[in-house]
């Protein structure tokens, strides 16, 4: 458990309530801090195998928080990478991006990118032969893209998948974010909270964050009782019937890309390419490895 010192009382006057300080978690991101299981097992072992991949562009992907940005952030420290979100990638930057020889670019289907940019991105990481580690949620394939020289690239990117959290694996993270934090949970607090939040990490990461600053305002550790009592007051952290979160994203379906007739200045034309035709490394046809 944390220590926390809620200071004394001075003598002959009342005590003073504390507000908690909420200072934001650090998640430990190094390679000895990831939980290992056989839902990640080939993203992991791509990411232990460099600079030995199968091809110099790959992407990573699965469910929010399922250890996407943990890897990346080990192959960026391994590979010296600059590590950037996919929205904020400009095409006058990528030469700037790959100056290192590796590049992490996040979230690729989380918002509208600049496709000419990415284009350009995965050109310039062929004639340098960088590398380039991508990271989505959902295949790049699935990507609503104007630019049909883009999109081909995509699909040929290498697949690695994160697959959602089991049982073993949740008590894992839970026990680890509580760790993130400083505070120490016993077996039966993990064991409750497993029956009762959503099968996601996400979840999980919600579930502990408010636990954590509940037991911080109310001077109390965390134990069973007080998750019951965090689970009654805020009915939308628990998981629905169907295994679900309240008001939880829908990852279902197309994944929109950025809308048609954005910046294609100097990119690829809609009916054919215009830089050199899809690189030979990335031959895997978008092969989908799972652990």
């Amino acid at each position: 458990m944390r220590r926390r010192n809620p200071g004394d009382a001075m003598a002959g006057h009342p005590p003073v309530r504390q507000l908690p300080l909420l200072l934001p978690a650090e998640p430990a991101l190094r390679r000895e801090d990831f939980l290992a299981a056989p839902g990640n097992a080939a993203a992991l072992a791509l990411i232990d195998a460099f600079p030995h991949w199968p091809a110099r562009v790959v992407c990573l992907i699965g469910p929010q928080a399922a250890g996407k940005s943990h890897l990346a952030a080990i192959f960026a420290e391994r590979a010296h990478a600059r590590v950037m979100r996919a929205s904020d990638l400009t095409r006058a930057q990528v030469p700037e991006a790959l100056a290192s020889g590796a590049l992490v670019l996040e979230d690729l289907d989380a918002a509208p990118f600049e496709e000419a940019a990415l284009f350009h991105l995965l050109n310039l990481a062929r004639e340098q032969h960088a590398f380039l580690l991508m990271t989505a949620r959902l295949p790049p394939s699935q990507l609503v893209l104007a630019t049909k020289d883009l999109a081909s690239r995509l699909r040929a990117v290498p697949l690695f998948e994160i697959a959602a959290a089991d049982d073993a694996l949740l008590a894992a993270v839970l026990v680890k974010l509580f760790a993130d934090r400083q505070v120490a949970v016993d077996e039966a607090t993990v064991s409750y909270l497993l029956l009762r939040i959503p099968r996601t990490v996400a979840g999980a990461q919600r579930v502990v964050e408010a636990l954590d600053r509940t037991a911080l305002a109310a001077h109390r550790p965390v134990t069973r009782s007080l998750a019951a009592q965090v689970l009654r007051d805020h009915p939308d952290l628990a998981a629905q019937e169907d295994g679900t979160e309240d008001g939880g994203e829908d990852d279902g379906g197309e994944v929109d890309g950025p809308e048609e007739g954005g910046p294609q200045e100097d990119g690829p034309q809609e009916d054919g390419p215009q830089e050199d035709g899809p690189e030979d490394e990335a031959s895997g046809g978008g092969e989908k490895r799972r652990g």
